[in-house]
């Protein structure tokens, strides 16, 4: 029977994490597994986004991400990027444990973020507490309004 034309067979194996070895033409033209559980990870990732008067606050859940696991960077000269991985834990105590279901999200995460204008790249801080990561993006002054030049009129 070829599962292939049972679209709910493809979801279904997906969810389930079926092995790749099966013979489906069609997975060969679809995103990896991988892709799409990553994909799926950074569309999961929670992030409040917060503006105070002199700055710009993003927290990000990231239970169980130890802080050195974490990158935050700016690319682009205006692009906030958090990312990191997390993954399973392995020990001799694991050895022969088969999970019987997997809903935490594990695997590469990312998120981006086009920073405002009034963003001062020179001061971004990052803090780690209790799996709930804090960017904070300080706010550049505003620009002094310009005073009008006088020019003094000569009489001959």
């Amino acid at each position: 029977m070829d599962l292939g034309r049972f679209p709910i067979i493809s979801i279904l194996e997906n969810m389930f994490e079926v092995p790749e070895d099966h013979n489906n033409e069609e997975s060969h033209n679809n995103p990896s597994r991988t892709y799409v559980r990553d994909a799926k990870a950074m569309a999961a990732t929670p992030v409040d986004v917060i503006e105070h008067p002199n700055a710009y606050a993003f927290v990000v859940d990231m239970p169980g991400i130890k802080g050195d696991e974490i990158k935050v960077q700016v690319e682009d000269e205006n692009v906030l990027v958090v990312s990191g991985e997390r993954q399973r834990e392995k020990s001799k105590e694991n050895e022969g444990v088969k999970y019987v279901r997997m809903e935490r999200r594990m695997g590469k995460f990312m998120r981006k973020f086009q920073l405002p204008e009034n963003a001062d790249l020179d001061k971004i801080s990052a803090t780690c507490h209790d799996g709930v990561l804090k960017v904070t993006v300080q706010k550049l002054p505003p620009p002094e309004p310009k005073k009008p030049k006088t020019i003094q009129v000569q009489v001959s």
